[in-house]
């Protein structure tokens, strides 16, 4: 069943690896009979920063509103993105901060605790690299980026079932591995 997907490169440099790994997935999925529409943050304009909290509107920049109205499109998500020091980087961070707004991504309910998932009914994959090897980020680490990306941002919005691969180290991998993760992401998109 074709799906609409929005890929977002969380890499401000799309010349690495992860933009490799987010063009193999943007392409396996057009091949697979998916829509995509697909953003690489870097090249977006944006101010990634929530200069007043929740306390005064921030008008979004076009290529957030962009962003959101594909989010709002899109019935499933793919993030592709390096871990640095521990968890996303700051512009994938100031991407969320902006754009996963009350009203739009969820909704505090009136004198209440809870709220309500406003962007459910989407699934979502974050595709991940890093220098550290995933065991090792997983025992030792916690995966505190993970459970970000997984229970505080997206299930929190009501995006789920969510689903993270981790491909490391990444700086000793060579061609061959390479290779084999990037196949890895072009079955993914395929079966999305």
């Amino acid at each position: 069943m074709p799906k609409n997907i929005t890929v977002i490169l969380g890499h401000p440099d799309a010349s690495g690896f992860c933009g490799s790994l987010a063009e193999m997935y943007v392409q396996s999925a057009l091949n697979a009979g998916h829509s995509v529409r697909y953003f690489k943050l870097g090249e977006i304009e944006f101010d990634p920063i929530l200069r007043h909290g929740y306390h005064q509107r921030q008008e979004l920049e076009p290529g957030l509103l962009e962003i959101q109205n594909a989010i709002t499109w899109a019935n499933h998500l793919v993030f592709v993105y390096p871990t640095w020091w521990g968890a996303m980087p700051a512009l994938l961070k100031g991407m969320f901060d902006r754009v996963f707004l009350p009203g739009y991504a969820f909704k505090y309910r009136q004198n209440s605790q809870f709220w309500d998932k406003l962007l459910a009914g989407r699934s979502a994959h974050a595709i991940v690299t890093m220098d550290t090897p995933p065991w090792y980020y997983r025992l030792v680490y916690s995966m505190p980026g993970h459970h970000q990306m997984k229970k505080t941002i997206l299930e929190f919005s009501g995006i789920k079932p969510v689903k993270l691969t981790s491909f490391g180290p990444v700086r000793y991998a060579n061609e061959k591995q390479r290779d084999k993760w990037l196949q890895q992401v072009a079955n993914y998109a395929k079966s999305a």
